[in-house]
């Protein structure tokens, strides 16, 4: 049987409090005092992973550092835990480790943490693209959004995961435009699309500007804070959240009926696949990342597959094949942490409808 990895670590303080409930009335800033000092630790052992083809076995093991650490502390501070999780799965059997959330993004992207490991290493971020995008196009045409003509908007174009969701959108869309913080990065990366593809896509650094006259948002930044407010969107449209921490606030769920939110990359996995651990996800469904992972063991391979800042057209494809081949598929729509029904999805678009009638009417929008 082929065996993998995942690293995980807890988003906040309390997310710990999951694996030990004990720590539950604790303050915060203890809590991340303790983790700073604690080993990683394997969280639970993931069996019942079952394709046509293989059956796969592997472990969560947690990297005990919360987001916020992860982006204060010196950067071989964290990247010396992470390798030391790492470690954790290599002494349980794995053949393969995933790096989750932030572990994916500190220092060079997984890079050092390869070098470090006697055995393979993947971030994730090859199917965490292929889901979104697959999943974001089906939400437009459930909202009736028709997608190459709609105006697109990825907020965080210059990181590895935006910048791979750009060069694939521009062959799909008419309209697009790169939103980031580094303007030379978004001009570098726009001009290397116009070559690519003739598309001439507009960038930005105002993200608020941007998102405005969205119909469709990818939001691939890795800022520890939401980026995207209730009053940031127009009516209709969509966000395809790929980012943890989320870039959209809570806030948008809360006030905002007519808008529709999404997690990029969430799939079911194939077989009678128990976690033993609950991420706040459904029965057999994981992140993109982690089934990423999965799927490389189920094919047997045990390679660098999706390291660095760079992703490649050609590895988003194979890994959607193998993905096809083993039977991952889309788990269908998740917003905020929990399902939402089809149902729930048309009663936004007709909230949607409502208010562009009662924008039009006060002049607001022609």
């Amino acid at each position: 049987m082929d065996k993998f990895g995942f690293i995980l670590h807890p988003f906040a303080a309390k997310d710990i409090t999951r694996k030990y409930p004990i720590a539950k009335p604790l303050p915060d800033m203890l809590i991340e005092t303790a983790l700073k000092y604690a080993p990683p630790f394997k969280i639970s052992h993931i069996c019942g992973i079952e394709s046509a083809h293989n059956r796969a076995e592997g472990w969560f093991v947690c990297c005990p550092l919360t987001t916020k650490q992860m982006v204060e502390l010196p950067e071989q501070f964290v990247l010396n835990r992470i390798i030391q999780a790492g470690k954790v799965a290599e002494k349980l059997g794995a053949k393969i480790v995933g790096l989750g959330a932030f572990t994916s993004v500190v220092g060079d992207a997984g890079l050092t943490i390869a070098k470090n490991l006697d055995i393979a290493v993947t971030s994730g971020n090859s199917y965490t693209v292929a889901t979104a995008l697959e999943g974001t196009k089906a939400a437009a045409k459930i909202m009736g959004i028709d997608f190459p003509a709609a105006n697109i908007v990825v907020l965080g174009a210059t990181g590895s995961i935006g910048a791979a969701c750009a060069q694939l959108l521009a062959v799909q869309t008419k309209y697009l435009t790169l939103a980031a913080r580094n303007e030379n990065k978004l001009d570098k990366l726009a001009s290397q699309i116009f070559r690519d593809t003739g598309l001439a896509v507009r960038t930005t650094a105002n993200t608020k500007a941007a998102l405005k006259n969205a119909d469709i948002v990818i939001a691939v930044t890795s800022a520890i804070d939401t980026i995207i407010d209730a009053t940031d969107l127009k009516p209709g449209a969509i966000v395809c959240d790929v980012a943890r921490p989320r870039s959209v606030s809570k806030a948008v769920a809360e006030k905002r009926n007519d808008v529709l939110v999404i997690e990029g990359g969430v799939v079911e996995v194939p077989g009678d696949v128990n976690f033993n651990f609950n991420f706040g996800f459904p029965a057999k469904t994981a992140y993109a990342c982690m089934a990423e992972t999965m799927i490389l063991a189920l094919e047997g391979r045990y390679e660098n597959f999706t390291l660095g800042r760079d992703l490649t057209i050609k590895q988003i494809e194979k890994i959607s094949q193998l993905a096809a081949k083993h039977g991952f598929k889309l788990a269908g729509f998740r917003s905020f942490e929990r399902a939402i029904t089809l149902e729930e999805i048309n009663q936004i678009r007709n909230n949607a409808e409502i208010k562009k009638k009662i924008l039009l009417q006060d002049g607001c929008i022609a």
